[in-house]
C-alpha cells in the first residue's frame, strides 16, 4: 500500500534505539523542543536544533530522504509564510512589486519562520513514525493522569488526540484519490485566479467530508464492536517503564535547548 506523502500521524515499525523509548520521554522531549522553537530568536539557535533533530532522524533510521518528501506537500504553506512576512515586515526596502515592498528584515524575518515550521513538522513527525497509536495513546494517559484526580477525562482526551494524528496521513491520501478521481473527469484545480481554484476545490471537499464521517462511523462501530468502554477497569498488555535509553534523551534535549536558546 502506497503511504502517504506526510510524515505526520504515520508509524513505521522499527527497533531503533528512539523506537524502543518510553512515549512519555518522547511527547516531553517534543512538548519541550516545541515550546523552545518559538523562544530562539537567531540563526545559530536553529542550526543548534536543526543538528540535534538531524541526530535524532538518524539514530530513528527513518530516512532523511523521508522526512524531505514528507515537507514537500506543505511547500505552498512554507511559500505563503515566508512572502506574507517578506511583504509586511517593515524596514529597508529591497525591492517593490507593485503597491508591495519587500524588506530585508522581512527576507530574514520569513526564512527563520520557515525553518521553525519545518522544524516542527519534523520533530513532531519524529514521535508519530517511532511510537505505535496505541503506545502513544497510553504515553498521553500517563501524562494526564494526575488530572484525572479533578474530573479531568485523560483516557478520552489522549484517545482523541492519537485518533486525530492518525487519521492525518488517511485524509491526506482521500484527498488525493479524490482530486485524481475528478481531474479524470476535466476538473482543473491550478488555472485561473485564487478565488476560481478555490470554488474548484468545493467539489473534493464535500466528498472528503462524507468520507472522513464515514471513516469515523466505521471506527465507532469497530470500536463498539470490541466492547470499548472508556479507560475505566482496563488493563494493559504491556506496563510503560522508562530505560536507559529515556534517562539519556531528556538531559541530552535539555542541554541542546540551553544552547539553541542562549547561541
Amino acid at each position: 500500500m502506497k503511504m502517504s506523502s506526510l510524515a505526520i500521524g504515520q508509524y513505521i515499525p522499527g527497533n531503533s534505539p528512539l523506537h524502543r523509548m518510553d512515549p512519555r520521554s518522547k511527547i516531553l522531549a517534543m512538548t519541550t523542543i516545541v515550546t523552545c522553537l518559538f523562544l530562539i530568536k537567531s540563526g545559530w539557535g536553529y542550526l543548534a536544533m536543526a543538528v540535534m533533530l538531524l541526530a535524532g532522524i538518524l539514530i530513528s533510521k527513518i530516512g532523511i530522504k523521508f522526512i524531505i518528501k514528507s515537507l514537500r506537500s506543505l511547500l505552498v504553506i512554507m511559500a505563503f509564510t515566508f512572502l506574507l512576512h517578506v511583504f509586511m515586515t517593515e524596514g529597508t526596502a529591497v525591492f517593490k512589486l507593485g503597491p508591495l515592498t519587500a524588506t530585508y528584515e522581512g527576507v530574514v524575518q520569513g526564512a527563520l519562520m520557515v525553518v521553525r515550521l519545518v522544524l516542527l513538522i519534523i520533530v513532531t513527525s519524529l514521535v508519530t513514525l517511532t511510537t505505535s497509536p496505541l503506545t502513544l495513546t497510553d504515553g498521553l494517559e500517563k501524562l494526564l493522569k494526575p488530572l484525572s484526580s479533578i474530573g479531568f477525562p485523560a483516557h478520552e482526551l489522549a484517545m482523541m488526540m492519537t485518533i486525530a494524528l492518525r487519521f492525518i496521513p488517511t485524509l491526506v491520501e482521500e484527498t488525493d484519490k479524490i482530486m485524481k478521481a475528478q481531474m479524470a473527469r476535466g476538473a482543473d484545480f491550478s488555472s485561473g485566479n485564487l478565488i476560481k481554484r478555490a470554488k474548484a476545490m468545493l467539489p473534493v471537499l464535500i466528498p472528503l467530508f462524507v468520507s472522513a464521517f464515514r471513516r469515523a462511523d466505521e471506527l465507532a462501530l469497530a470500536m463498539e464492536a470490541r466492547c470499548y468502554r472508556g479507560g475505566k477497569g482496563r488493563t494493559r498488555l504491556r506496563n510503560l517503564a522508562f530505560g536507559a535509553n529515556d534517562l539519556l534523551l531528556l538531559p541530552i534535549t535539555a542541554i541542546s535547548i540551553m544552547v539553541a536558546v542562549l547561541a
